[in-house]
């Protein structure tokens, strides 16, 4: 049996096109309004947005006021020139649409210490959360899901609070269907197929997030994204390393103050 919130107004926000089909399943029952904040480009150039609006159109999902708004790129310069100014306003936006739009939950990229754009996109989530409550007086409840870690519904760490899918198969073979549809990411799908099969796919939980605006602690230090920002300089890639402290941590302090403020 769903859980009741599965029949509220729902938003989806997430860092990169293609993320929403981690939580394919939750996608089909609940059709979030769904805000993306770049357009998946990487450093191809090429957006693979089309892919996910073919998904949203499939299982009656909108897209919302932010769709693939900034390039990859784009994020990456404004992270490394610390122009807070460029999330800030992200915030900000996403409360007034919250608000508009009556969403009572959203759910989003958790911060993972993977992608620092992922990471920044929770801390936009926990930020427009806080706003909308103090600005707006729309109490929004906060979920996020694991982009790296399969789902265990069993874990004692998992609240009652969350929601968890078991997929029934009919779920379940939309789902894979839809993720081998989607072509820019054939890679991974096919490395998670080859490596757990599609149990991999079945489970799906969104996680009662209780963070306020500019929470950002990492436990592993330096995070995952700057040992493979790295290797991305050494190979010429790229001409920067994204640094938790020097670059991410300026951001949740900047949203921190701008929610206290607004408030």
């Amino acid at each position: 049996m769903p859980p009741p919130l599965l029949g509220a107004h729902a938003a989806l926000v997430i860092a990169h096109p293609g993320h929403e089909l981690r939580v394919h399943g939750w996608l089909q029952l609940a059709r979030p309004r769904v805000f993306v904040l770049t357009d998946g480009s990487g450093r191809s150039g090429r957006s693979r947005l089309s892919s996910t609006t073919k998904v949203l159109a499939r299982v009656g999902a909108q897209p919302g006021s932010i769709y693939g708004r900034l390039t990859d790129l784009d994020v990456y310069s404004a992270m490394l020139n610390r122009d807070v100014d460029v999330f800030i306003r992200l915030v900000g936006e996403l409360a007034e649409a919250f608000a508009r739009e009556r969403v009572d939950y959203v759910a989003g990229d958790a911060a993972e210490g993977y992608n620092p754009t992922h990471d920044v996109c929770r801390l936009i989530i926990d930020a427009a959360v806080e706003m909308a409550d103090s600005w707006k007086g729309h109490r929004v409840t906060n979920f996020d899901f694991s982009l790296t870690d399969q789902p265990d519904p069993d874990s004692k760490a998992l609240a009652s609070s969350s929601i968890c899918l078991d997929l029934d198969e009919q779920a379940l073979t939309l789902k894979l269907e839809a993720a081998r549809a989607y072509l820019e990411l054939a890679t991974e799908v096919d490395a998670s197929l080859s490596e757990s099969g599609t149990s991999a796919f079945r489970a799906e939980c969104l996680r009662r997030n209780y963070d306020r605006a500019g929470s950002y602690r990492l436990a592993e230090q330096p995070p995952f994204y700057e040992r493979y920002g790295e290797k991305q300089v050494a190979a010429g890639h790229y001409q920067h390393v994204v640094r938790y402290h020097d670059h991410v941590v300026p951001i949740a302090e900047a949203v921190r103050r701008f929610v206290k403020k607004a408030g």
